[in-house]
C-alpha cells in the first residue's frame, strides 16, 4: 500500500478490493436470478427523455462509407474458427492499437509517446502481453509486446485452451480464441505527473480507448474480437511475472477467426 500512498485511500481501496473476485459460472442460475429480479425490481429505463424540451430532428446518418460500416459491424464474438489468425493480421492489430507511432520531445521533460488512442498527459501507462494460442507462424506462448520496437518477446512457452479459461474464469467460450491480449497498468507512469487518486480513472479510461481501437481494427480485418474484465488477476500476474502492485492487469481482449 505504500507504493500507492499518493492515491490512497480512494484509488488504492477500490483497486485492491476489486481484485480476484469470485465469478459464478452457473449461467442457468444467473438467468433465473435476473428473471426474478426483473419481476421484483425492473431495470431503469434504457434512455432518458425530456418531453418539455424543444426537439430538433437531425438529418440521416452517413452510413454508406467504410468507417461507418466497421463501427456498425463491431460485435463481441464468443465463437471462433479453428483456423489460425495470420501473423500479418496479428501484427496489424498490435501495430495499430498499441505501437508507439512517434515520439514528441518536450524541453526539460524528455520525450512523450504518441499512439492511435489518447492517454492522459501522453504518459501511456498501459503495457501489453499476448497469450498466443493459434497464430500462424508464432509458437504458442505468453509474450510481451515491445511497443517501441514492434516486437513480441517470449516470456513463457506454451498456451492452451485451459489456460485461457483459467485467466478468464467461467468464460469457457473464449477458450478457442487464437490470441488473448492482457493489458496491464504501470501506475507510476501516471502517478509521476498526477499525484491524486482521480488519475486512477484516467488509466481505466485509457484501457477502454485501446480496447475499442483493437476491436474496431479486428472488425476491419474481418476477424472476431472480444473484451472482458472478468479476470483471474493474481493468476495472470503470477504468469506475467509482475507484482500486482506497481503493475497490475486491468483488462483483457482477444481475437480469433470468424466461425
Amino acid at each position: 500500500m505504500e507504493a500507492w500512498s499518493a492515491w490512497n485511500p480512494a484509488a488504492g481501496f477500490f483497486h485492491f478490493s476489486t481484485k480476484d473476485v469470485r465469478f459464478r459460472g452457473d449461467r442457468a442460475f444467473t438467468a433465473r436470478r435476473l428473471q426474478r429480479k426483473f419481476k421484483a425490481d425492473p431495470p431503469p429505463p434504457a434512455v432518458k427523455r425530456y418531453p418539455r424540451a424543444r426537439a430538433l430532428a437531425l438529418p440521416a446518418v452517413a452510413t454508406e462509407n467504410a468507417f461507418a460500416k466497421v463501427l456498425l459491424e463491431r460485435r463481441t464474438w464468443r465463437e471462433f474458427s479453428r483456423r489460425p489468425v495470420t501473423l500479418g493480421d496479428l501484427s496489424t492489430l498490435l501495430g495499430l492499437t498499441w505501437r508507439i507511432q512517434w515520439w514528441r520531445r518536450l524541453p526539460g521533460i524528455g520525450r512523450q509517446a504518441r499512439k492511435t488512442s489518447p492517454s492522459g498527459g501522453s504518459l501511456h501507462p498501459i503495457e501489453l502481453y499476448v497469450l498466443v494460442r493459434n497464430v500462424e507462424g508464432v509458437k504458442p506462448g505468453l509474450y510481451h509486446y515491445a511497443a517501441d520496437r514492434h516486437r513480441l518477446e517470449l516470456l513463457r512457452a506454451g498456451a492452451t485452451r485451459a489456460q485461457i479459461v483459467r485467466y478468464l474464469p467461467t468464460q469457457t467460450f473464449y477458450g478457442t480464441a487464437a490470441a488473448v491480449m492482457l493489458m496491464t497498468a504501470v501506475f507510476a507512469r501516471t502517478r509521476w505527473k498526477y499525484e491524486f487518486p482521480r488519475a486512477y480513472r484516467v488509466i481505466l479510461a485509457e484501457a477502454g480507448h485501446l480496447c475499442q481501437t483493437f476491436c474496431l481494427t479486428a472488425t476491419w480485418l474481418g476477424l472476431a474480437p472480444f473484451c472482458t474484465m472478468a479476470l483471474a488477476d493474481s493468476k495472470i500476474e503470477k504468469d506475467l511475472g509482475i507484482d500486482g502492485i506497481t503493475e497490475s492487469v486491468i483488462y483483457a481482449a482477444g481475437v480469433g477467426v470468424r466461425p
